[in-house]
């Protein structure tokens, strides 16, 4: 059972499409999304949905999903990506664990160290229980954005 979601836009909505594609301030995604809902534009060029796909290199899913969410939620809807309902991954460290991560960085750092690495406070934290597991590099991101 095949939707067909039909796009039409205004003479405003038009221009500002064409101005956002003109000026290519805007992520790829977006910038397509734009174009093929100018493609799709049943008062404009009003291309098929295979031919539109083949013309921008994506899918006739993506081509039909855009369509659908300019008709169901608005344009800014069907420009932006989807937000994710739930983000795929759950963090390494709650707000406890930064706590704590922040009060070893601020402690003396072991003996026979001058002072604290990434790899040495992601070696502490597992052996002090506050993670089961912690790259370095998750380390550097809970320190920089704590700064």
């Amino acid at each position: 059972m095949n939707k067909k979601y039909i796009v039409r836009l205004s003479a405003e909505e038009r221009s500002q499409l064409t101005e956002l594609i003109r000026k290519g301030k805007a992520a790829a995604s977006k910038l397509w999304h734009a174009h093929i809902l100018l493609k799709a534009d049943a008062d404009g060029p009003a291309g098929t949905d295979e031919h539109i796909a083949e013309s921008f290199s994506v899918s006739v899913p993506t081509v039909q999903g855009v369509k659908q969410r300019l008709v169901e939620q608005g344009r800014e809807a069907a420009l932006n990506r989807k937000q994710q309902a739930r983000p795929s991954r759950a963090p390494r460290l709650d707000g406890a664990g930064e706590a704590r991560l922040i009060a070893l960085r601020c402690s003396e750092p072991p003996a026979g160290h001058a002072r604290w690495t990434l790899r040495l406070l992601a070696d502490q934290a597992v052996a002090l229980d506050i993670v089961e597991a912690i790259s370095h590099e998750n380390v550097r991101q809970t320190l920089k954005k704590m700064r």
